[in-house]
């Protein structure tokens, strides 16, 4: 396993600040965002040079690009505010290649017209999960245009909210071009400590064929984010379960500061050294 970061943890608006940042801080890759190219998150058009650029910083510091972030809201209210999220993401997948990259994530989405990330009751509704899948069936025409693959993370706030409903989506669309971000920080909130492990341990074994990467952040007790290492996931207990599902591409830390990215690496890699032994 590689340990990677959020490339925008670090300031910087060319991939050769970013990527040398991350490298000072122990990482080995990032899930790279068009920002720190200096273009908007979800662009309309990549030029050959700063695709290049990317690539070229890639090399030049050995951090290796995991993924794309082509994030949008896959069943916002507004089809045209669907479509426009469609273009950005065709435009990354067009250069993810040549910016070294096969692997771009992409958000299930939430009814709530201002913000995807936030929980809205309509995203259990049957009409939300059609619209989901219609728009994964664009998605997946893209992909296969550009082969890349399309990483989904299940979010408790999204219609993709459960371990099970991925699974259900991944039988659902049939493609191998849809795969999973997995992050067990978002399969719970509050939990005791077995049930946490018990949630990751189920998680991982209904996904673990299709986990293309791993997340790590953490929850505290009181259910809110928090950066890896100081809540109350077990990362090497995490990290076992990843290996025994054979899981070996790359851990990617996020939500945290870029002052906390060298103490978080240290601790990802004791956590990989420390993993339990299967059972």
């Amino acid at each position: 396993m590689r340990i990677g970061i959020f490339a925008k943890t670090f300031p910087g608006s060319s991939p050769r600040t970013v990527l040398s940042a991350a490298a000072a801080a122990g990482y080995q890759s990032v899930q790279y965002n068009m920002a720190c190219s200096g273009l908007n998150s979800l662009p309309e058009d990549i030029s050959d040079n700063i695709a290049d650029a990317v690539l070229g910083a890639s090399r030049e510091t050995g951090v290796g690009i995991a993924a794309i972030s082509a994030t949008y809201n896959m069943i916002h209210p507004s089809l045209q505010i669907r479509e426009a999220g469609r273009r950005g993401f065709e435009a990354i997948a067009s250069q993810a290649a040549r910016m070294g990259c096969r692997l771009l994530t992409v958000c299930t989405g939430s009814c709530d017209p201002d913000d995807q990330w936030r929980y809205h009751p309509d995203n259990e509704s049957m009409l939300a999960w059609s619209e989901m899948v219609k728009e994964f069936r664009h998605l997946i025409d893209i992909a296969e245009r550009f082969d890349v693959r399309i990483g989904v993370e299940p979010e408790l706030a999204n219609v993709i909210n459960s371990a099970q409903k991925a699974r259900h989506l991944l039988d659902t669309i049939g493609s191998d071009r849809v795969r999973i971000v997995f992050d067990p920080a978002n399969l719970f909130e509050r939990e005791a400590a077995d049930d946490r492990r018990r949630i990751i341990e189920t998680a991982i074994s209904l996904l673990g064929d299709r986990i293309e990467i791993a997340h790590a952040k953490d929850r505290n007790p009181d259910g809110s984010f928090a950066t890896a290492g100081k809540g109350v996931i077990d990362f090497a207990h995490y990290l076992s379960c990843l290996q025994q599902a054979a899981f070996a591409g790359d851990v990617i830390t996020h939500g945290l500061v870029a002052a906390e990215a060298a103490e978080v690496a240290r601790l990802l890699r004791l956590a990989l050294c420390a993993r339990e032994e299967p059972t």
